[in-house]
């Protein structure tokens, strides 16, 4: 019956009970066995591991020759572009007349001479280069007293073929080319026989008076050389003559043969070079050597 009071709430069902679990044994574990310290061997350190270096970000670097490659362009360009400049404007320019040929006040004397009063032409005394230009053999020495022509081969007719002239040294290339180089003009020659005397007798024309005192210089040295060794003096000098000198060489001897002795002058003479030598069994005296540079140097 309803009394008007609420029913009572209907009690809760029971929790369900939990399940046993049943014991698990435990799970014994045996005892090591005692290890003595000593024989126990001891865990390995671990190495050192160097810590990793971090490069340090590169510089970053400015390209070599940049600046000495910009300054090139830019001299170009303003060599090209001033050159081009300085074209145009000479081109725009009139041409500038150019000077007479003939200009009044460069003669000399100022005024000319009256006719009959001007300075009379050198004599071929005096005038060195009508001699030379000539027939060269007129100006060898005169043979000497009782002498007489000894023909040899490197001669004809008192001519010597280069060559041949050149062939009579040692080393004949080097001399030839020597003559070649100092642009020698002509050769001419004369050999003669007294006794067991030989002379010989070359005049050397070249193309100029330096070619001369160039060859002439490669001609003093030998015998200067040979009589310094001999005797300590690099020849005498010849009076008058400005380079020319005379020279006694050491004689050669040769067993079984006779001893041979030299002697030998060297002169300049502007563009004329003589090389006078004597060679004799005897010993040649300085006075002859002298004396016949003298007569040639007369000549020249």
């Amino acid at each position: 019956m309803d009394d008007g009071r609420p029913a009572p709430a209907a009690p809760e069902p029971p929790a369900p009970a939990a399940p046993e679990v049943p014991d698990v044994p435990e799970r014994v574990v045996p005892d090591a066995p005692d290890v003595p310290e000593s024989s126990a061997p001891a865990p390995p350190e671990a190495p050192d591991v160097p810590e990793p270096v971090v490069p340090d970000a590169p510089a970053r670097v400015r390209p070599r020759g940049a600046t000495a490659l910009l300054l090139a362009v830019a001299a170009v360009v303003g060599i090209s572009a001033g050159t081009a400049v300085g074209y145009g404007v000479q081109a725009g320019r009139e041409p500038e007349p150019l000077p007479a040929l003939s200009q009044p006040g460069l003669a000399y004397p100022a005024k000319p001479l009256p006719a009959g009063q001007g300075p009379a032409p050198l004599s071929a005394a005096e005038d060195r280069g009508v001699r030379t230009n000539g027939d060269l053999r007129k100006l060898l020495v005169d043979r000497p007293a009782g002498a007489r022509n000894a023909p040899v081969e490197w001669l004809d007719d008192n001519w010597a073929d280069l060559g041949l002239y050149a062939y009579q040294y040692e080393g004949a290339d080097a001399v030839l080319f020597d003559l070649l180089q100092e642009e020698v003009r002509r050769i001419a020659g004369a050999s003669w026989e007294k006794g067991n005397r030989t002379y010989e007798v070359h005049l050397l024309q070249f193309r100029s008076a330096r070619g001369a005192s160039q060859y002439g210089e490669s001609v003093h040295e030998y015998p200067a050389e040979a009589e310094k060794e001999s005797t300590g003096s690099p020849g005498d000098a010849l009076s008058g003559s400005g380079n020319g000198r005379y020279y006694i060489l050491k004689p050669e001897r040769e067993p079984g043969y006779k001893p041979l002795y030299q002697a030998q002058a060297v002169i300049q003479r502007g563009d004329v070079l003589a090389d006078l030598t004597i060679w004799d069994t005897s010993p040649i005296g300085k006075n002859d050597i002298r004396i016949l540079a003298e007569r040639q140097l007369e000549r020249l």
